[in-house]
């Protein structure tokens, strides 16, 4: 976690060499070399005579050529893409020297990275688990009446944990091609169970496939191989078997899974194996795609065959999936239908209803932390009912929206609060150096930029009246401003209160970039702009833009990664 928030909080802080030259990442040389001329005239020291605008100019003028001539050398623009400013300051200079083309640089990059990925592997364990609770809840649609009279006997209906599960594992890389782990399985059912311990290592082989050797102990000796080779770009092979010393004697079994690629996002497997007195085949095919994931399998085997359905809706906006599923086959059929939400970066709550023949109706609830599961089936009738159902589908919804308003809402608000002050504190200086460089630009742009909105007015064109930056009200957008420094202002938070809405003027710069009637401001963070800063460190913030063209009033509010292209016709005011 804390090294996730320390690269949070380099980005934060990192210059954006595009951004400042306001040139889209696949820019040209040419655009590259125009978007330096501007701004290098904008701010030439050369231009000022009074020794603090002087100092100032150099500054800015500086780091606008030390932007240039990043992006236009080849090698330097491909290690600044790849790992931003930190690869020039280190690691970067030796490998220009050993490399040659951008893509050999982003190789060496990528082979470096693997490599401290690797280091930092090797001092961490990686425990996974997961806990089934099964519970018998059939009393409450269908009690059951055996006709005898008890006085013990309770009006409430019998509700009893069934079963329990627990899986847990640790692995703890041992080299860089070698992973070691000790995992262990433990059973119970209705008074009795069983469990099992196994150790495994595994070996990387090359980038082609791995090797694993396991044994355990539980319900008699076990040992077993497993293994993985890659036969070309687009098919794998996967295969286990392993031996097993129990009381009824040898048991051995083998598997083996062949995998191929068919499509840009589908996957087919063919799958056989034998295990005692059971062996199956089946064959797979399956679709993931960014929006939706299909699967149809059909299974051939002793003691069952069935045909499987699955369909996967993905609403990656709202961190929702919907799932639902069809199965048929010699034991019976089962339908199921549900919903996986994400709740939090680690968190993951899901609900299913499985409706079956002979099995019943079983809700099945599941809570997902990290790398560890925590599963509760609930078998809520042995037949198929119309309530059950109902109460299934109904209950977990209900649950969830309680639950989200009075213990998630709050949790997810803290949790971003504290990041967003977090974030502030570790940007404040960085922010008075940023607020310090953009009041010097607007204040190096004011001859600019009363000659452009001279000529932009002498022609009727393009000519920014106001514009705002930051977090700002989207309804009711006009006369919204912010008081106080007319180049660059900021609502400071009264500490007693609630934090007020936070932007900064930006007319001046955005002027400045009109260009032959036309402004166009490219899809990244407009805090790196020249004039421009972050007023409002962790909140969204948008851009507001008021102008006249053709001596008509225009409008438009874009977000702060969003592209901006005026004028447009779109962005007309209609006045009644």
């Amino acid at each position: 976690m804390e090294e996730e928030q320390d690269n949070d909080d380099g980005q934060l802080m990192e210059d954006d060499y595009y951004a400042l030259l306001n040139v889209p990442r696949d820019a040209s040389q040419e655009e590259i070399v125009n978007a330096y001329r501007r701004l290098s005239k904008l701010f030439h020291p050369d231009k000022h005579t009074d020794p603090i605008r002087k100092r100032e100019a150099e500054f800015l003028f500086n780091k606008v050529k030390q932007a240039y001539e990043v992006l236009k050398d080849p090698h330097q623009r491909a290690i600044y893409d790849s790992v931003g400013v930190k690869g020039l300051e280190t690691e970067g200079w030796e490998i220009i020297q050993r490399t040659k083309t951008p893509a050999e640089i982003r190789d060496e990059y990528d082979r470096l990275a693997r490599q401290r990925e690797e280091r930092r592997l090797q001092q961490r364990t990686n425990p996974k688990g997961s806990v089934t609770v099964n519970v018998n809840a059939v009393e409450l649609f269908n009690p059951y009446e055996d006709g005898y009279e008890d006085e013990f006997d309770s009006e409430w209906p019998t509700i009893e944990v069934s079963g329990v599960v627990v899986n847990q594992s640790v692995q703890a890389p041992l080299t860089t091609r070698d992973t070691a782990t000790i995992a262990g399985y433990v059973n119970t059912h209705n008074g009795t169970g069983f469990g099992e311990v196994t150790l495994a290592n595994k070996r990387q082989i090359n980038e082609k496939g791995w090797i694993e050797v396991h044994g355990g102990i539980g319900s008699g000796p076990l040992v077993g191989l497993k293994f993985l080779r890659s036969l070309g770009k687009r098919m794998f092979f996967q295969g286990n078997t392993s031996i097993q010393h129990g009381n009824s004697g040898i048991r051995g079994g083998i598997d083996g899974t062949l995998g191929m690629q068919v499509g840009k996002s589908t996957m087919g497997y063919f799958t056989w194996q034998t295990s005692g007195a059971s062996s199956s085949m089946s064959t797979s095919v399956s679709q993931d795609t960014e929006t939706t994931h299909f699967n149809v399998t059909f299974l051939l085997g002793i003691p069952h065959s069935y045909a499987l359905v699955n369909f996967t809706w993905k609403l990656p906006k709202a961190d929702l999936r919907l799932k639902s599923t069809v199965k048929a086959g010699t034991f019976g059929a089962e339908m199921s239908y549900g919903a996986e939400k994400k709740i939090s970066e680690q968190s993951t709550v899901a609900a299913t209803i499985v409706i079956g023949v002979p099995s019943g109706v079983t809700l099945r609830l599941r809570l997902s932390r990290a790398s560890q599961n925590y599963l509760m089936p609930i078998q809520l009738c042995d037949e198929v009912l119309p309530s059950p159902i109902f109460y299934a589908t109904i209950a977990p919804l209900l649950t969830y929206a309680i639950v989200k308003k009075l213990v998630i809402d709050p949790i997810v608000n803290e949790e971003k609060a504290t990041k967003r002050q977090r974030q502030k504190e570790t940007y404040r200086n960085r922010m008075a150096e940023k607020k310090k460089e953009a009041r010097a630009a607007v204040d190096l742009m004011s001859n600019t930029f009363a000659r452009i909105r001279a000529e932009e007015e002498a022609r009727r064109g393009l000519v920014i009246v106001s514009a705002e930056y930051g977090k700002l009200e989207l309804q009711g957008a006009n006369g919204s401003g912010a008081t106080g420094d007319p180049n660059l202002r900021r609502q400071e938070s009264d500490d007693m209160g609630p934090p007020e809405p936070e932007h900064i003027d930006v007319t001046v710069p955005l002027q400045c970039l009109v260009k032959d009637s036309k402004l166009i401001v490219h899809d990244s963070t407009k805090s790196q702009l020249a004039g421009f800063y972050d007023p409002c460190v962790g909140e969204d913030k948008h851009l507001r833009v008021q102008y006249l063209f053709h001596s008509q009033l225009h409008e438009t509010t874009i977000a702060d990664n969003e592209a901006l292209r005026i004028p447009r016709q779109s962005h007309r005011v209609n006045k009644t």
